[in-house]
């Protein structure tokens, strides 16, 4: 048996734009989550791709990579992800060969399948909607080959060949273990908004995962939400911001990031409460306490080497506390090493 580590944790940001905010303040916001994550000892800062969303500013994300890796110097930075279908798979190389580039050892490239968008917005992006999901996997094996030492491609990628810049595939279905279980690359997967597929994904991935020049043995992470103040009243009405937001997507009404509202879930109706009860089984609202003992019950269900911890808080001052009591908790858990 290998000694217990403290539980790595990382973090996810959609850089959420604010009621009373813009683009450029939630990227200032982006990049502070960012360094006060490294000061914490974070293992990593991921950014996703959406587009057309009125509350998320992390469209361009290769380019929010490279601000935020200006401002930072150790913490690994990366896609959680680029949505490859929306992409050439040489562009992705050449971005991501140049975010290599200029931060060395520290770049991760999370690739996903969906369009990150409505329809609209995917024929917009230039997508044939009928078969770029299916090319997904090939698109995958491209990307990494332009990547590689000795590409079989006669097109280069320049910046990009033989910088291997660690590839994970991500996923909310069984589809995407099955890839990265097949390409033998590390998986993450989308618990803190569709956990509904989690246990079976997991259990496809380590069951079926053949190793590769990257990776000897199945390494996962899954996605957390984390609401967390000093006491469980705050941290609740904190976690109402997110509510709101979750329940008008899933609705068809997206928008900004609403202020916290007292109460908010005595005040919805019992569709919204049983949406908000599935997605919220993977997540902690409350105190360190609180938090501790729900990341706890999550690696004991999961088995995950690494969480990713999202977290969407409308006051930046009490998103950067949750973060810092998210890794107050997660010092005082083990997890079985995985070196």
């Amino acid at each position: 048996m290998s000694d217990p580590q403290p539980l790595p944790l990382s973090i996810l940001d959609l850089s959420p734009i604010r009621d009373d905010g813009d683009a450029g303040q939630s990227f200032r916001h982006s990049l502070s989550l960012a360094q006060h994550g490294e000061a914490l000892g974070f293992r990593r800062y991921w950014l996703a791709e959406h587009h057309g969303m009125p509350g998320i500013a992390s469209a361009a994300t290769s380019t929010l990579l490279a601000y935020i890796g200006a401002g930072t110097r150790s913490i690994r930075i990366g896609a959680g992800g680029v949505m490859l279908p929306n992409h050439s798979p040489l562009v992705i190389a050449e971005q991501f060969g140049t975010l290599a580039s200029l931060y060395p050892g520290r770049i991760d490239l999370g690739l996903g399948r969906a369009p990150g968008s409505d329809q609209r917005t995917a024929r917009a992006l230039r997508r044939d909607l009928a078969s770029d999901a299916d090319q997904f996997p090939q698109d995958v094996v491209e990307l990494m080959d332009f990547m590689s030492p000795e590409p079989r491609q006669p097109v280069l990628a320049v910046p990009g060949r033989g910088l291997q810049v660690p590839v994970w595939i991500l996923g909310s279905s069984t589809f995407g273990a099955q890839l990265a279980a097949h390409l033998g690359l590390p998986y993450a997967f989308a618990s803190h908004f569709a956990p509904q597929q989690l246990l079976p994904a997991l259990r496809i991935y380590r069951e079926t995962f053949k190793p590769s020049a990257q990776l000897a043995k199945p390494y996962a992470m899954a996605g957390f939400n984390i609401f967390a103040a000093d006491d469980e009243a705050q941290a609740h009405l904190l976690a109402s911001s997110w509510q709101q937001s979750f329940v008008n997507l899933r609705s068809g009404r997206p928008g900004r990031l609403p202020p916290p509202v007292a109460g908010y879930r005595e005040r919805i109706g019992p569709a919204e409460n049983m949406l908000l009860d599935s997605v919220l089984s993977c997540a902690a609202i409350g105190t360190k306490e609180t938090v501790r003992a729900g990341l706890q019950d999550f690696i004991d269900r999961t088995g995950v080497q690494e969480v990713i911890v999202a977290s969407g808080i409308y006051d930046h001052a009490a998103r950067l506390r949750s973060y810092e009591i998210a890794a107050e908790a997660a010092r005082e858990l083990k997890v079985a090493a995985t070196a």
